[in-house]
């Protein structure tokens, strides 16, 4: 959907189209979730500092959440998917992967077909990526917003993949940009000089998932009723810390894109605790957990303490932040909960 919540208080109150108009954060301390049109030509976006939003935009329109209401429109839209297909993956309340390569529509026509019903039945508009996988899917849905689609074929796939920045990839963020750029990478043309091993030896595991990324292979099945039980963020160096002062700001780091991704895609979820993981040079793990039900800093700090102090003096290979989610199909009264 695009600027979904921002779009939908455009809807019920029209006097706010063609303003500047933000939704979320309570005071200047808060975040926003999402920003619509008019307002990120002055450089507000989703999970930007209220206070920094109103120095870009000082006529910035800022509204509350109501995640009723926006729940109630994604849960009629997502019935619009459901005529067309039982393969629906949702992402969050304004985002889904459909699969419908069992059908005899070309994928094409299914999207129009389904914007169309979007904006006449709710009012609102759509854009859509097509592709063979969910990874070029994904990108390509950013292609033509708003209100459009964009398609990539098969045989189109190798050279879409090759022009664009590796920043467009899973995964990689500003850290992991600049890590890249140091070696000469800023595509995914780029980053296909590297074989496997060299990719493996430099990022390890993840370099691994860099080399398929980078050619467009992505081999995930659209998974229907997941539901994501958590949300995290991890940083592997280079050169292994040796101080717990060295980790607080790659922690910070960490839990800036976290805030992001939380509040861009997750922001209906309830959160049900924070969780710091470190990987010590011998390889052996520990995790430290709180029940808090907001992103706070401190806690997260207090949290890489209490884990800190487990590794007796042992230096840091990898650090890691977290967000366990409440299971939305668990009545309240029953709690479980499972250790990592």
């Amino acid at each position: 959907m695009d600027c979904f919540y921002a779009a939908i208080e455009e809807r019920e109150n029209p006097s706010l189209k063609g303003k500047p108009v933000a939704v979320g954060g309570e005071n200047r301390r808060g975040v926003l979730t999402t920003a619509n049109y008019a307002a990120r030509k002055f450089g507000c976006r989703s999970a930007m500092p209220v206070f920094k939003a109103l120095e870009l935009c000082p006529h910035l329109i800022l509204l509350p959440v109501r995640f009723d209401l926006y729940r109630a429109d994604s849960a009629r839209i997502r019935a619009i998917f459901g005529r067309f297909t039982d393969l629906i993956e949702p992402l969050s309340l304004d985002e889904a992967y459909l699969d419908v390569s069992h059908l005899q529509t070309s994928g094409a026509a299914i999207a129009r077909e389904i914007r169309a019903q979007i904006r006449e039945e709710v009012g609102l508009s759509a854009s859509a990526g097509i592709a063979p996988n969910k990874l070029v899917a994904k990108i390509a849905s950013d292609w033509n917003k708003p209100d459009g689609q964009f398609e990539v074929l098969p045989e189109e796939v190798d050279a879409f993949m090759a022009g664009l920045p590796v920043g467009r990839l899973w995964g990689v963020g500003k850290k992991s940009r600049e890590q890249l750029s140091a070696l000469g990478v800023e595509t995914c043309a780029d980053l296909r000089r590297f074989d496997k091993i060299e990719l493996a030896r430099r990022f390890g595991k993840w370099g691994l998932e860099l080399w398929s990324l980078c050619r467009g292979i992505d081999e995930r099945e659209v998974s229907p009723h997941r539901t994501r039980k958590s949300l995290g963020s991890e940083q592997t160096f280079s050169e292994n810390r040796v101080a717990l002062v060295e980790l607080l700001a790659p922690m910070r780091e960490l839990l800036v894109g976290l805030k992001e991704d939380q509040v861009q895609h997750h922001a209906d979820r309830v959160i049900k605790s924070l969780v710091v993981k470190l990987k010590f040079a011998d390889f052996e793990r520990t995790t430290a957990e709180r029940a808090h039900p907001v992103i706070e800093e401190e806690v997260f700090e207090e949290l890489l303490t209490e884990a800190w102090s487990r590794g007796n003096g042992r230096a840091v290979r990898l650090i890691g932040v977290a967000l366990r989610f409440e299971d939305p199909d668990v009545p309240e009264q029953m709690e479980f909960f499972a250790a990592p």
